[in-house]
């Protein structure tokens, strides 16, 4: 090798480890679009707090009102940090206070607070759990943008609007038209704020239905309580600040109801697949089993398991697997009722508990899992990734009469089924008849 291509060498390694992007700069990792909608909506944020700043400098009466309800948001995340963060994306009742704050001031401090909020939770938080700065970034703008829109809609709906302060009107708030133009810019917050979101969670899953981003029936009902609590916040400060220290500790005691439901329900998830996991899916198969015992009812147990895994972690990685674990686990879900218990039992492996579903049945059932799960594809580096799947079929009262005797039958089928072959359905020795 000559001097000059041992240089160029040297150059191209200094280029690589200089820009070696992901590692040290997560942000760049993500999709060119969703970088780009994501600087806009930062963009759009800060020029709209440029604008604020100059049209209408700051009051004293404002400042101290916007710093009492910044104050108790920053308890209400203390509380909620305290208690204990799940997994993911988890929910809050911080628009309780974002709501006032755009209802009682002017639109700057409705894009102030989320980012005053999210800088000193960071601070409190640093040493507990690191979390993307460019996510809270995003988030932050994302409020803010909600909250400006929130608070621009209402100050023009009711212009005469007077803020609580020494000897001021207070009881323009607790009119009922008042009270109903509150509400629906309290929509008008939830709106904005939650498709700016499902627009930058489609771009970084186009996969992911829009419509499964935008609201669930749980989104709804937190949403509902929000705006409750954001309503009652507002009217209290516009009575008097010191009617905070009355509201705050029932908010405090809401949000810490649903970070416990939140801490729960991860408790009985498996973090890779969201189904059941072993723990929680045997609590669930033991109660059924009974109940089934005690009605003289049917009930049948599958045992999944996914042919050559073990060659898709050592051809495409560990990640891919995961995403194959995790399309598996959505479609065994979709195929089958609300009622059935579907738990991951460990590895690539698979449990579906069938209440009231006799042996003919469930192997139908069990056949049309099969075929799905054939049926499916994950994108790799460059390539679909197909598996397929082998099933053991079990039936209470006929291959045993308790959730371990079913799951012995059901997992010496599931090995009949191996043996034979793979990407096959076989129920238990007794009932190899069975269609």
């Amino acid at each position: 090798m000559s001097a000059a291509d041992e240089a160029i060498g040297q150059r191209e390694q200094a280029l690589r480890r200089l820009f070696r992007w992901p590692p040290r700069w997560p942000l760049l990792a993500l999709p060119t679009s969703l970088i780009v909608y994501m600087l806009a909506v930062l963009a759009c944020d800060l020029a709209l707090i440029g604008w604020e700043l100059a049209a209408a400098p700051p009051r004293a009466a404002d400042l101290l009102l916007f710093g009492a309800l910044l104050a108790a948001a920053v308890i209400c995340t203390e509380a909620k940090r305290r208690l204990g963060q799940p997994f993911g994306v988890s929910q809050d009742l911080l628009s309780a206070w974002w709501l006032p704050i755009a209802l009682l001031l002017p639109p700057l401090y409705a894009l102030l607070a989320p980012f005053a909020v999210g800088a000193v939770s960071a601070v409190l938080a640093a040493r507990a759990r690191r979390t993307l700065v460019y996510r809270r970034v995003f988030s932050s703008a994302a409020l803010g943008l909600a909250g400006a829109a929130t608070s621009a809609a209402f100050h023009l709906a009711v212009p005469n609007a007077v803020l609580a302060g020494p000897g001021a009107e207070r009881a323009w708030l607790t009119r009922p038209p008042v009270v109903l133009t509150a509400v629906g810019c309290a929509i008008v917050f939830a709106a904005v704020n939650s498709f700016t979101v499902a627009v930058a969670a489609h771009l970084a899953d186009p996969g992911e239905p829009v419509r499964t981003m935008l609201c669930d029936r749980e989104t709804l009902l937190l949403g509902l309580t929000e705006t409750c609590a954001g309503i009652l916040v507002a009217v209290t400060c516009a009575l008097s600040y010191l009617l905070l220290l009355v509201v705050l500790p029932p908010v405090i005691l809401l949000q810490r109801s649903l970070v416990h439901q939140q801490l729960t329900a991860a408790a009985r998830t498996d973090l890779k697949t969201g189904l059941l996991n072993a723990t929680a899916w045997q609590r669930e198969a033991d109660a059924e089993v009974a109940r089934a015992l005690r009605a003289d009812a049917p009930l049948a147990l599958l045992l999944v398991d996914v042919d050559h895994f073990k060659r898709v972690n050592d051809r495409h990685g560990h990640l891919i697997g995961d995403e194959v674990l995790r399309a598996l686990a959505a479609e065994l879900r979709r195929q089958v009722r609300e009622s059935d218990a579907v738990g991951r039992f460990g590895g690539e492996e698979f449990t579906v508990l069938l209440p009231r579903t006799g042996a003919a049945c469930a192997y139908g059932i069990a056949e049309r899992l099969r075929a799905s799960a054939a049926g499916l594809s994950v994108a790799g580096a460059g390539a679909r990734i197909s598996v397929t799947v082998s099933i053991g079929v079990a039936v209470l009262g006929q291959h045993g009469h308790d959730l371990f005797e079913l799951l012995a039958a059901a997992d010496a089928a599931l090995y009949r089924a191996k043996d034979a072959g793979r990407d096959q359905v076989r129920v238990s020795e007794a009932t190899d008849a069975c269609p």
